[in-house]
């Protein structure tokens, strides 16, 4: 078949010989002939290294955008891990059940609108169904993970209490068909309705499917900061009871506290890992980030209807916004869909300035106009710093995620940005990670947790993703006040054999 010749290592020089879609040889550099008729891509200087792996990026639909597909092609990322945070697409019924509820998938856009955008095709159906969506349109290698809180939906609708035992079987018969369907876990997301109602009876039912299987359960813990104890704990509990494998999303806060609770697992024989990004701002949906629990946000019209009520609105005066006073300064606007568009990019006091009114008005008024499909960027609390996302990172447990949201005018820039940041900022400038360090980190420890099984290494047999590096001019230029700019440094990349970036420009080949 064709072959391929890179030069180029992490150890002394060598030449990469592609053979279809895997590696066939790694030898010293020119000690083999250029076979004939290949295509031979000259390092000149840079790193070979496999494809990177994003463990966690809301990048199901935005995949099949070109520009999106750009933005991680330039950051060296080939493969991606969506159906994160417990609300995803599928499985889900292609038509509304007999109650009027909606399916699971129309529900599931809806509610993680500012999040996972719309799927341009899929408007329901099975995970294997979603997953064909991927075969041939995009360059990238995507997995998926079943979203707990859809499974949960689809069973129970939004209903604010603990699943029945028959209800829990139905979950996991789900489970089980979706699994084999090929999704390579499941995800919860435990802060976010419906899924903040499941009990350690229903985690522990579901996560027993994923043991059995050796496949991992993937965790937005029910609260990060100084809620990351507690909520650390309930995963424990589960991993203990079921025997999964467990793996923490976006884990960020205060460090020592952090991995003193990872390590603390692995004493008790628990395998638990963890990815993260390197910034100090978040980004979710406004609802989820200023309103509170008792208030049925994964019902948008339910909740919009109660927003519209002076009754909610005084007892959230009373009860619930003295608390956030220290948020609004940290909230800046990223998706805005509607009458508010203006407003993207925006800080939310300027938003409230500009309006007339004050921070609380102001945030009623977008969750209104918006009926909840608004996102935010949000500087997290001061028990993050930058001391502490180099702990986390510097962590052997720590694998890299951008938890990307491509939504809105002015989303946060690591989904342009993170891996290019996490090369640049943290191998090259500060040394918390040597280049061998940054291969595990990015690429093959994601690749063993979610069971890429010829992934995340460059060998003889192994899939050919291959990412040509310059270690000098890597680099994320993306910013919060310009997001969308691809990252520079990474032209060249192939996904199995094929070379999908040439000279810092996509092929087309898919």
């Amino acid at each position: 078949g064709a072959r391929l010749t890179a030069q180029g290592g992490l150890t002394a020089p060598v030449d990469l010989l592609v053979a279809g879609d895997v590696i066939d040889r790694v030898v010293p550099t020119g000690s083999v002939p250029v076979p004939a008729g290949a295509l031979v891509i000259e390092a000149a200087g840079r790193i070979a290294f496999p494809g990177f792996v994003d463990a966690h990026v809301h990048g199901e639909a935005a995949v099949l955008d070109p520009d999106v597909q750009l933005a991680m092609l330039r950051q060296g990322v080939t493969s991606i891990v969506v159906g994160q945070d417990g609300v995803s697409y599928a499985p889900s019924a292609p038509l509304p059940v007999a109650d009027g509820t909606p399916d699971a998938h129309t529900w599931a856009t809806g509610y993680f609108s500012a999040i996972n955008g719309e799927h341009p095709t899929f408007r329901g159906g099975s995970v294997a169904d979603l997953l064909a969506t991927y075969e041939g349109t995009t360059p990238l290698n995507v997995a998926y993970l079943v979203p707990h809180g859809t499974l949960r939906y689809a069973v129970l609708g939004g209903a604010a209490r603990p699943a029945s035992p028959d209800e829990t079987a139905r979950m996991v018969a789900l489970l089980r068909e979706a699994l084999d369907d090929g999704a390579c876990g499941m995800s919860t997301g435990l802060e976010y309705a419906p899924a903040s109602n499941a009990t350690d009876d229903e985690l522990v039912a579901l996560t027993r499917v994923l043991a059995e299987q050796g496949l991992p359960h993937v965790s937005h813990m029910r609260g990060y900061e100084d809620k990351a104890g507690s909520a650390m704990a309930e995963l424990v509990r589960v991993a203990r009871a079921s025997g999964v494998a467990t793996h923490v999303s976006h884990y960020h806060g205060p460090a020592d506290e952090l991995v003193g609770y990872v390590e603390d697992a692995h004493a008790g024989g628990l395998d638990v890992t963890f990815d993260s990004y390197p910034y100090l701002r978040g980004c979710s949906i406004l609802s989820m980030v200023s309103l509170p629990t008792w208030l049925p946000i994964a019902d948008p019209d339910a909740t919009v209807a109660m927003l519209q009520d002076p009754d909610v609105v005084a007892r959230l005066r009373a009860e619930h916004f003295p608390g956030l006073a220290d948020l609004w300064e940290r909230v800046t606007m990223a998706a805005v869909p509607g009458e508010l568009q203006w407003s993207e990019g925006m800080a939310l006091l300027d938003v409230a300035d500009r309006l007339g009114l004050d921070p609380v008005e102001t945030t009623l008024r977008i969750l209104v106009s918006t009926h909840l499909r608004a996102g935010c960027v949000f500087a997290q609390p001061p028990t993050n710093s930058p001391e502490s996302v180099r702990a986390l990172l510097r962590h052997p447990a720590q694998m890299g995620g951008s938890d990307a949201i491509y939504q809105g005018g002015r989303p946060h820039p690591r989904g342009w940005g993170a891996f290019a940041r996490f090369l640049a900022e943290h191998v090259r400038t500060l040394g918390d990670w040597t280049w061998h360090d940054a291969e595990r980190h990015l690429s093959a420890a994601a690749a063993e947790r979610f069971g890429f099984a010829d992934r995340g290494v460059l060998r003889p047999g192994a899939r050919a993703d291959v990412v040509l590096l310059d270690p000098e001019t890597v680099q994320d230029v993306a910013t919060y006040e310009d997001p969308r700019r691809p990252a520079t440094g990474i032209d060249d990349v192939l996904v199995a054999g094929v070379p999908v970036l040439a000279g810092g420009r996509p092929t087309g080949a898919t």
